[in-house]
């Protein structure tokens, strides 16, 4: 039986982009975590307009002695790891980040975003094992943007598809269920390769034959890597 945090993994690896994963995901994120507040931002996308002077001064590392962790370790933080609890309520007197933990997103071996969940003061503080699953989330997150990169990469430049045709009714792992039955693999193979049961890589493929409207892997593959 799956737990909840392993439900989301998969949500993760079937959500297709930015938007979907700050949604339906992150709220599911923030329960699991029991956070007030939640947030995920990747920095080719923040936006343009001026940062207000308290959100710069929450970024500035010389302050943020959690972010400044983040940044230079690369590694899940949250304020007892790095801090005295005393020194923290200083730092951000805040009532609703009370108890922060942050995450980071890693692409190439740099850091290219981040997720960040807040508890209030009357909340318990984050522990060591809320670090070890957000540690494991920040990994399929890192997994899924770099993957959705290299397929729109491949895709756009080795077969010359049109993202706005067949294979954008896809999600990136559907795209991975695509690649493995054009080299041949069997639904268990796929399974093992993919880390997911049998069965889930069965009601993928009916569910990718709806969407595409075909009716055999052969017709599948030529359709998504035909265009």
């Amino acid at each position: 039986m799956l737990n909840s945090l392993q439900l989301i993994f998969e949500e993760i690896a079937q959500t297709r982009n930015k938007e979907q994963l700050r949604g339906q995901v992150m709220v599911k994120l923030g329960d699991y975590f029991e956070a007030k507040r939640k947030g995920l931002f990747f920095f080719d996308s923040l936006p343009n307009s001026k940062i207000p002077d308290t959100f710069q001064l929450a970024l500035s590392l010389e302050h943020n002695p959690v972010l400044r962790y983040l940044v230079e370790n690369h590694a899940p933080v949250h304020e007892e790891v790095v801090l005295k609890p005393e020194k923290w309520k200083i730092i951000c007197p805040r009532l609703d980040h009370g108890h922060v933990m942050a995450g980071p997103i890693i692409g190439n071996g740099k850091l290219i975003g981040g997720i960040g969940f807040t508890r209030t003061r009357e909340s318990s503080a984050f522990n060591n094992r809320n670090l070890a699953d957000l540690s494991a989330v920040c990994l399929h997150l890192s997994t899924w943007l770099i993957t959705v990169k290299l397929q729109t990469k491949q895709f756009k430049l080795d077969l010359d598809i049109d993202l706005d045709s067949n294979i954008n009714c896809l999600t990136p792992r559907e795209i991975q269920i695509v690649e493995l039955v054009a080299k041949g693999l069997t639904n268990a193979q796929i399974g093992k390769e993919l880390w997911i049961q049998e069965n889930s890589v069965k009601q993928a493929l009916k569910r990718m034959f709806r969407k595409l409207e075909v009716s055999s892997r052969a017709e599948m593959v030529t359709k998504v890597l035909t265009g």
